[in-house]
């Protein structure tokens, strides 16, 4: 698809766990290939300490788990309004700020992009969550800014935000035949973002639309929380994780937190981080567990089992069957059941709090949930059974409308374009 050049705008889905494109295209928002004929990029980088080469997407996660020597980086998204924003981190032989290394990956999707609209796109709608940060708007403010700073280092000249779950909204507008009160479900990686807002067919054309938008809320929490939780309660015990020692005294947690986190596990990598796990084995009584632990920080394997729990979380959810998480990366013919009764009970917390926010964004609109025409869901972690059957419950009777998963909301940013840009 080549796109005639008065269409220099995209709209960049810049998610914690995957990213995408799109551009308007003779009136219509269509997503771009920017991974072969894939119209998603997981969001990673993966520095290649042997030939120095930087690699994106699945490229990045293959030659990670193919074993070659480097550093992958994945939830950049995470680090917008988290302090190591101020800090750099090595990389080949230099220091490399984390704002430029977001911006490597949006030029990066800048270029990808290029290759279907014959040109540089200059001009980029963004798409942010209700709050990067939350209760916290200061950090919230510069979040944002270290974003719009990281675009313009990737070349953009002109750079707009849109929330993203009002993106999610236009993209599910185009397919309403008739006036709508909707709530608009963007479950992503590192955020839960809500839009109560009035769609139709006639309200499309409006170029203010802030009328239309009756309520948003957000809450941190998402796909890599879930994870997270799933991998301390069913993988972390089998490193020592609330194990107690020969005191009694439970083995110091911090390094399980930060082992089941993406974007912290890097940092176990370092000799004194190493040290400090080793130093640790006095606080075990079984060592073997230990063990296990020094094998998965040693050879590097952190992002093998952060790679496997998600992968048992979605195959668990589709199949609603129990999966097995494959741990022989520490211990040969180590692995850990999850069924769908596990990761309901270890989700229920995080997913209670979510379906909190959206009640409370539909009381912020003025509204019960029985004003809701319909609950539109977008965002990957929106698909998981056990927010599903919860969402159900919480609103009885109210029709869920599921949307493209990874896709809504970029093009729902390219509709945005033709508004807060004149694209």
């Amino acid at each position: 698809m080549k796109a005639p050049s008065s269409l220099p705008t995209i709209g960049i889905d810049f998610g914690t766990s995957n990213s995408a494109v799109a551009c308007r295209v003779d009136g219509e928002a269509r997503l771009l290939p920017i991974e072969g004929t894939a119209t998603t990029l997981p969001t990673a980088i993966f520095f290649n300490a042997e030939d120095r080469t930087t690699h994106f997407g699945r490229d990045a996660i293959g030659q990670y788990l193919s074993g070659t020597e480097g550093r992958l980086m994945r939830s950049l998204k995470s680090l917008l309004g988290s302090a190591l924003m101020q800090e750099k981190t090595a990389i080949h032989d230099g220091l490399v700020s984390f704002e430029d290394i977001i911006a490597r990956f949006l030029r990066e999707l800048a270029v990808r992009a290029s290759r279907e609209l014959g040109q540089m796109p200059e001009r980029v709608v963004i798409g942010r969550p209700v709050h990067f940060v939350d209760d916290d708007p200061k950090r919230d403010e510069r979040a944002e800014e270290s974003l719009r700073v990281a675009a313009r280092a990737a070349g953009f000249r002109e750079i707009a935000f849109q929330l993203e779950p009002i993106a999610a909204a236009f993209d599910y507008e185009q397919r309403v035949a008739k006036e709508s009160i909707v709530l608009i479900v963007d479950i992503g990686g590192g955020t839960s973002d809500f839009t109560v807002v009035r769609v139709g067919p006639e309200r499309a054309a409006r170029e203010d639309r802030s009328d239309d938008v009756l309520a948003t809320s957000g809450v941190h929490i998402g796909g890599t929380d879930f994870d997270q939780r799933l991998n301390l309660e069913r993988v972390m015990p089998q490193f020592g994780f609330r194990h107690h020692g020969p005191q009694g005294r439970e083995v110091p947690s911090k390094v399980f937190f930060e082992l089941s986190s993406w974007h912290l596990i890097n940092w176990l990598y370092a000799a004194k981080a190493v040290r400090q796990a080793k130093d640790l084995r006095t606080s075990y009584s079984d060592t073997r567990l230990h063990d296990r632990l020094m094998a998965v920080l040693e050879e590097r394997h952190g992002h093998r089992i952060a790679s496997a729990v998600e992968a048992a979380k979605i195959d668990v959810s589709l199949s609603d069957a129990p999966t097995a998480i494959d741990l022989g990366c520490a211990e040969r013919g180590l692995t850990v059941s999850l069924s769908p009764a596990d990761m309901a009970e270890q989700l229920a917390s995080p997913l209670e709090n979510v379906i909190a926010c959206a009640h409370a964004c539909v009381k912020r609109a003025g509204l019960r949930s029985g004003d809701l025409d319909a609950i539109y869901l977008t965002g990957g972690s929106s698909a998981l059974r056990p927010f599903q059957h919860a969402l159900r419950r919480s609103f009885a009777g109210v029709n869920l409308v599921e949307g493209d998963l990874f896709g809504g909301v970029a093009t729902g940013l390219a509709c945005a374009a033709s508004t807060q840009l004149g694209a």
